[in-house]
């Protein structure tokens, strides 16, 4: 499978990440793993990028690592349609109070947009 991972640096996309790896590592997944612009981030840019080449590394993956700019829902989007991507796979969500699911805006765009299957890992 031809997986595109969008990451910006949350706790919820570092998690992301290493379910990620993992199963790549395990079945063989083509990876390319988007770092984009998250705001809301406690890493930089290149903090993302050092913890993705490491986890890339650990777990002995050639994959292709972007530097996305722009709007980070539509890019991801854009990219995945683009390029002929399988899945889109993004880390978020949080579980409410009420037990509904919270999502964060770039999630909540990718999943209300993409016509690529989206795998949001919590």
């Amino acid at each position: 499978m031809h997986v595109l991972l969008g990451i910006g640096g949350s706790d919820d996309s570092i998690e992301a990440l290493e379910a990620v790896v993992a199963r790549a590592a395990a079945v063989g997944d083509d990876l390319t793993v988007a770092i984009v612009e998250n705001p809301r981030s406690p890493r930089s840019r290149e903090e993302i990028a050092d913890r993705v080449a490491a986890e890339l590394a650990d777990a002995g993956i050639d994959a292709e690592i972007r530097q996305v700019e722009g709007d980070p829902g539509s890019e991801l989007v854009d990219i995945a349609e683009r390029e002929g991507f399988d899945e889109i796979a993004l880390g978020g969500g949080q579980t409410s109070p009420m037990g509904k699911i919270n999502v964060g805006s770039i999630a909540e765009f990718v999943l209300l947009n993409a016509r690529t299957t989206v795998r949001l890992i919590r």
